[in-house]
């Protein structure tokens, strides 16, 4: 099983980044999807969900409008679009997948906001 996250990086207060889930290893079309983050000092939170089929979503309070959640089964992806990114959406952005029977764990991505 693999889950590898991709387009971190750092950005100024205002920008864009769309982080990438590429997973392999398992039947991506059955499990729901999550992203999670984790800034400095903070316990790891989830930011984003969307259920295995794409017809469901939900969002933390401190990102909905900003960002979007979103994947293509075909792909074997899951995506977040971050929009007018703030210095407090820095943290190490996690991708997640979940159904009744396993849990799987990405190895993490810097999302670092700066000017």
């Amino acid at each position: 099983v693999q889950l590898v996250e991709s387009g971190g990086g750092l950005v100024q207060p205002g920008g864009s980044l769309r982080l990438s889930c590429a997973v392999s290893g398992f039947t991506f079309s059955r499990y729901a999807m999550r992203w999670y983050r984790q800034g400095p000092g903070k316990e790891r939170e989830l930011v984003a969900h969307i259920a295995s089929g794409g017809d469901d979503t939900l969002y933390a309070d401190s990102v909905k409008g900003r960002f979007t959640i979103s994947r293509d089964n075909a792909k074997n992806t899951v995506y977040l679009q971050m929009n007018s990114l703030m210095t407090e959406d820095t943290a190490v952005y996690y991708c997640h997948a979940r159904n009744w029977a396993n849990v799987y764990w990405g190895q993490g991505t810097q999302v670092t906001v700066s000017s």
